[in-house]
């Protein structure tokens, strides 16, 4: 019981940080995206900021370590203030995810760098480093799961002709259920485990191609 307790005690120490850097530049990232294409809102939510108080959840991060599953504070926006709400709809949604890709890929370059560098890199460290970067990839590819309330869901519901969007609509009533279902079954890991790998893979190339 003990050691499982002390490798449920390390495994959220390092991965705490990796889950609030995760968090707040997804969220970060829409709002800074939705402000600069014409919508105050976020400004005037306070979400124009990477202090982690205005974005994490404390209940959504308490989920993430007992169930795996847990969420931030949504960024508020008003689509009503875009010059073109369609495609600026898209681009707040996929803001966050692409800052999280971006965060992954450049906590794989600095510690690159810092090894390449003879810095002493201790286990610890290197669990932290590993763990910002997987947890910022998987927090990508879950967000863009095309199921509400997702950013996937947003980007899809934008590129559907009207029609089947409003049809789209009516399976937001039942987006806690389809998430618990996805949850319970193997559906994740099938979607997860290759496309992290595959992601890994392309900034390990790149990174290759720098460093």
């Amino acid at each position: 019981m003990f050691d499982d307790f002390g490798y449920f005690l390390i495994r959220a120490l390092t991965s705490l940080p990796g889950i609030i850097i995760a968090m707040v530049i997804h969220e970060w990232a829409h709002a800074r995206v939705a402000y600069a294409l014409g919508d105050p809102t976020p400004k005037m939510m306070g979400r124009l900021t990477l202090n982690p108080a205005a974005h994490v959840d404390l209940f959504g991060l308490l989920m993430l370590f007992i169930v795996h599953f847990g969420w931030a504070k949504p960024v508020q926006i008003n689509p009503y203030n875009f010059s073109n709400p369609r495609r600026d709809d898209i681009l707040v949604s996929l803001a966050g995810p692409g800052a999280n890709f971006a965060t992954a890929f450049a906590t794989l370059i600095f510690m690159i760098i810092l090894m390449k560098l003879g810095f002493p890199m201790s286990e610890g460290m290197q669990l932290v480093f590993t763990s910002i970067m997987v947890i910022n990839i998987n927090f990508g590819i879950f967000n863009l799961i095309p199921i509400p309330p997702l950013d996937g869901y947003h980007v899809l519901k934008q590129v559907l002709p009207y029609e089947l969007s409003e049809k789209l609509e009516s399976l937001e009533r039942y987006s806690f259920i389809i998430l618990i279902i996805i949850l319970m079954t193997p559906v994740l890991s099938i979607i997860f485990v290759p496309m992290q790998r595959l992601i890994l893979g392309i900034f390990y190339d790149i990174a290759g191609l720098f460093l």
